[in-house]
This record gives structure tokens, sequence and C-alpha cells, in this order.
């Protein structure tokens, strides 16, 4: 799972028009999309100022976890935050486990989605990474074989969980 979360979007949608800061959202979308596709994930889904997506064995390969990873990377290239100056303050949260992938809902209210512990973890890992920042799960990077000599460790309480979730943090370069 990727979680991606634009950071400070109430206070960029409070400084721009409603038009103009549908552009900018638009840009971003269109920037997760790519990198997404290009590293065989799967859009979930676009919601508020964040982006959803599966990296889905059968689809990203033996390999998930580092695509997933690599496609954090690669959004925060596309954004600038992998320098001073990003045109949107991105963080995103990257975690690896089983989770049920499929319909859900009734009548025309159906979607297919992800759902489970997996989901949940990773989107609370977004909500702790700053701008420009990836927090990466020890399980997704076990998983990916990521290097996490030179990463700073970070032991994490998030909401709605008994244990907490020991996590890397990465950035677009390390």
């Amino acid at each position: 799972m990727l979680f991606a979360d634009v950071r400070g979007s109430t206070a960029l949608a409070e400084r721009m028009l409603p038009e103009e800061f549908s552009r900018l959202m638009a840009r971003f979308y269109g920037a997760a999309a790519g990198v997404i596709d290009e590293w065989d994930g799967i859009v979930d889904k676009f919601v508020g100022d964040g982006a959803v997506a599966l990296f889905i064995p059968g689809f990203a390969g033996s390999d998930h976890a580092a695509h997933a990873i690599a496609a954090a990377r690669g959004l925060l290239e596309q954004t600038g935050n992998e320098g001073p100056d990003p045109w949107i303050a991105v963080g995103a949260g990257v975690h690896t486990g089983k989770s049920f992938v499929g319909t859900v809902g009734e009548g025309d209210a159906r979607d297919f989605t992800a759902l489970g512990d997996t989901v949940n973890t990773a989107a609370r890992l977004t909500g702790l990474a700053g701008a420009g920042e990836i927090l990466i799960s020890v399980e997704a990077a076990a998983a990916s074989g990521l290097e996490t000599t030179a990463l700073e460790p970070r032991t994490l309480a998030l909401r709605g969980r008994e244990r907490n979730v020991e996590a890397w943090v990465a950035t677009a370069r390390t």
C-alpha cells in the first residue's frame, strides 16, 4: 500500500480560487497516477488531497513492496519534494501485508478497494509523514530489501492501534 497526501492543503485552498486549487490538485493527481502506473501499481482512489495505491503481487510482481517505495520516491521527485522548493508539499506512507482487496458495498453503492489493518497502517503512517518524507514500515522495508543503514528509524504510536509501529524515514533521494 502507498498513501500520499498533500501537506498544508487547507491553507492552500484558503488562499486560492477554487478553480486554481482544482488545477493544482489535478496536477498532483496526474503526477501520482503517472508514477503509480510506472511502478505497476493500481490507483485505488484519489481522496480529497491524497492518493491511495495498491501494489498487488499479481500486478506488481514479487517486488511489490519495492515498487511501492519506488513510486513514493518518484512522486516526491515529480512534485519537487527532492529539493527545497516543491510545487506542492507531499508526505507518503508505505506498508505491506495481507488485506481484503475487492468489491465492497451493495447495489448502486459498490466500489473496488482494499480494507484491513495493512491499509489502515499505511494511512496512519502517511498522516505522520512530514513534507518530503516517506514513512516506510519495517515490514515494507524488509519485504523490499531496502537498505536502511542511512535511514532514520522511528517508533510511532498510530491512532487506533494498540501496538507501536516501527518505521524508517526515507526521502526522494535516500
